[in-house]
């Protein structure tokens, strides 16, 4: 069978726009990982300072901040695990 170079062009783009969108799937949930994780031991130092930060964000609950984490930008998640860490570096500053 036969296919016109238009129609090779077309299955051609296709192929790369599902290879991006899988390589950019592959990437958002690594970095919704690394914010999980990144919380998660956030909220160890919180508990372990008693620093006493409470709310969604202070969570113990991997599977909570993975799913915030989707649904939100890159730069939202990695702004919000910057201003946990800014909070518990405060709270550290002052157990000393």
């Amino acid at each position: 069978m036969m296919f016109s170079a238009t129609r090779v062009t077309v299955m051609a783009l296709v192929a790369a726009g599902i290879a991006s969108l899988v390589a950019t799937n592959a990437s958002a949930q690594a970095n919704c990982d690394w914010y999980a994780q990144t919380a998660l031991r956030q909220q160890q130092d919180n508990v372990r300072l008693k620093c006493g930060f409470v709310g969604p964000a202070w969570t113990s609950d991997l599977k909570a901040h993975q799913a915030w984490c989707g649904g939100v930008a890159p730069d939202k998640a990695k702004s919000e695990a910057q201003i946990r860490e800014q909070q518990i570096q405060a709270c550290g500053a002052k157990a000393k």
